[in-house]
């Protein structure tokens, strides 16, 4: 009863704040962040378009068929799009969903075709297939274009440059407020980019519940584009003594944190969020990012020696040749003992966390989004980020 009762009120003070001339854009972000978001995607229909400021009585025309023959684009959004399936509400019959697939696949086309300066990455469709079954395909393609060209816009750069510095901020939230976990991950070496799916869907790609979903996306629409890696160092830190209790290596803190749980306590998580970006807003959290960049190398800077791996029949021979190599060269450089100290602590030689990379199953998509990123998408390789 007393849900019911807040949630008749809530609805009245959106209807209110809707209704006023002007609107209360302040009052609809104030209901979009507290407890339970919009609550309907009656309301979200209203309220999404505020937020973004989109007007909905100049909508773009629907987009022709014939962008398919003009982009470039076309077949790997196909490809990305026929692989959605999960994102659709089960039990949707087939022809209704094929119905929304092939208006998911205008959307993006006709975003790129009027955006030239945006570049299509895997996982966008995760984004766009939200907005097009809360708010249908005309009213989609509008959010969906404002949304590329401001919060999605360090994504849709020619490189990831832009989305691994955002990566970056992931550490110093964790630092600032939990120093014991934030530690135990440098000494695992596991680096951000278990978050990278996470961040650059919106989590619209692994969390199962679509009501989880739009429920942050109502949390994001209404924040700084930053939110969400704020949103992602609270699922680390809520996880504190799994990860505590995992053993300290890349491979094993990796697996532990990319497989997200699906029952979050999400209400309480936002509400951590929001106030973690009140404590340590990015201004205060930019030098320490920017020293994250320039740390010790990482996968995405040893691309080649992954590169190489994925495209022999033998990756773990590879790396083992290369590896030798490097130690020869350790050894002419530094002697004998530098040589010892790297054969007894393998776990933090570059090759090794590689060969980890390369032949754990748990890094997968991650380890191939470093590697598409940093051979700047090169057509030789059909390498997918999401499977």
């Amino acid at each position: 009863a007393d849900f019911d009762v807040k949630k008749k009120r809530k609805v009245a003070e959106i209807y209110q704040a809707l209704n006023k001339d002007p609107i209360d854009v302040a009052a609809l972000r104030r209901m979009a962040i507290s407890e339970g978001g919009l609550l309907t995607d009656e309301i979200r229909c209203k309220v999404w378009p505020k937020l973004l400021s989109v007007n909905t009585d100049d909508l773009p025309p629907l987009p022709g068929k014939e962008l398919r023959e003009e982009s470039k684009d076309y077949q790997q959004v196909l490809l990305d799009v026929r692989r959605s399936l999960r994102r659709f509400p089960p039990g949707m019959p087939d022809d209704q969903r094929e119905v929304l697939q092939e208006e998911l696949i205008d959307i993006i086309l006709h975003v790129l075709k009027r955006n030239p300066q945006l570049h299509y990455y895997q996982g966008y469709h995760d984004i766009v297939v939200t907005f097009l079954l809360v708010v249908g395909d005309r009213l989609a393609t509008a959010l969906v274009e404002k949304l590329s060209t401001h919060h999605l816009r360090d994504f849709m750069d020619p490189t990831m440059d832009n989305t691994k510095h955002i990566l970056n901020y992931l550490m110093p939230i964790i630092g600032r407020l939990n120093p014991e976990v934030h530690d135990f991950m440098q000494s695992a070496e596991v680096g951000t980019i278990f978050a990278l799916s996470w961040l650059i869907t919106w989590f619209g790609h692994v969390l199962s519940d679509f009501r989880h979903v739009v429920r942050l996306y109502d949390f994001f629409l209404a924040c700084h584009p930053l939110m969400p890696i704020y949103f992602a160092a609270v699922i680390v830190l809520h996880r504190e003594q799994e990860v505590l209790d995992c053993e300290c290596d890349m491979a094993s803190v990796h697996h532990l944190l990319s497989q997200i749980p699906q029952d979050l306590p999400y209400e309480s998580l936002i509400s951590k969020a929001g106030d973690l970006f009140v404590q340590f807003p990015p201004s205060e959290l930019t030098k320490e990012a920017a020293q994250a960049a320039q740390a010790e190398r990482t996968a995405a800077s040893t691309f080649k020696d992954f590169e190489l791996a994925s495209v022999q029949q033998r990756p773990d021979t590879v790396l083992r040749q290369r590896f030798r190599e490097r130690l020869r060269g350790e050894e002419r450089l530094r002697g004998e003992e530098r040589t010892k100290s790297i054969l007894t602590k393998p776990r933090t030689n570059r090759f090794v966390r590689l060969a980890v990379m390369g032949l754990t199953v748990a890094l997968g998509a991650a380890a191939l989004a470093v590697v598409k990123s940093a051979l700047e998408w090169a057509p030789k390789f059909e390498l997918q980020i999401f499977p």
